[in-house]
């Protein structure tokens, strides 16, 4: 158990959308493509009809495949808010655990985990439960980071990772356990930071103690995105 995955720290991360939105910010002026736009054209060329969103967040991703693709979007979460969130998008959105799906076996032919699987306790029982709602044929489309995403930032204010997450790194391994098929699509760019305040609040939204943002730090501000997109068949 670390601090990404442990229940209680995890509730308070998302009983508000401030931090997520806190870190989110930091993103707006990027060098090269976004790891959400590689994720939507992954998706759109899987051409999905019938899709569980686990750890959805706010909900854009199920509303977007719901409005832009057509697909049938059901969506689940452990956090309050991120469920309301989410209907008020127009998602059929309910409070749930991965680590215990509320649904049949061969319900879904897609499942998306963005950025979520390394907030789960128990991640083999997850995938399994994941694997069993899917159809024969059916993937898992699941995004994380690398162990050096953001190295520079997370250097600048001694933050780690917990050895424990699910990442690019160990990902291929760990889906290997569960899916017979994986594929790794990597994305990188540079994140131009030019306010303080933007660094401040990302430290700030952390769950963790991080060292202050040196006040002598020259400005802009230059750090690296490091995310991969694993394709999972069953």
């Amino acid at each position: 158990m670390n601090w990404l995955n442990d229940r209680a720290t995890v509730a308070e991360q998302y009983a508000t959308e401030a931090n997520l939105r806190a870190r989110q910010a930091l993103y707006q002026e990027l060098d090269g493509e976004s790891a959400h736009d590689v994720l939507r054209r992954v998706i759109s060329e899987w051409g999905p009809k019938r899709v569980l969103e686990v750890g959805g967040g706010p909900g854009e991703l199920a509303e977007w495949m719901q409005s832009e693709l057509g697909a049938s979007v059901s969506y689940l979460d452990v956090a309050p808010r991120m469920v309301e969130l989410a209907r008020e998008r127009g998602v059929d959105a309910q409070l749930g655990d991965v680590q215990e799906l509320p649904f049949a076996d061969s319900t879904f032919d897609t499942v998306v985990a963005a950025w979520m699987l390394y907030h789960v306790p128990d991640l083999d029982r997850g995938l399994s439960e994941i694997a069993r709602v899917l159809v024969g044929g059916g993937a898992l489309i699941a995004v994380t980071n690398s162990e050096r995403h953001l190295s520079e930032l997370r250097e600048l204010i001694h933050y780690q990772w917990p050895l424990e997450m699910f990442t690019r790194e160990n990902g291929d391994e760990i889906l290997r356990r569960h899916f017979p098929n994986v594929e790794r699509y990597d994305v990188e760019a540079t994140v131009t930071v030019r306010e303080r305040a933007k660094l401040d609040a990302y430290a700030a939204s952390l769950s963790v103690p991080t060292h202050p943002i040196p006040d002598d730090l020259p400005l802009p501000f230059l750090t690296q995105t490091r995310v991969s997109i694993f394709f999972a068949t069953t």
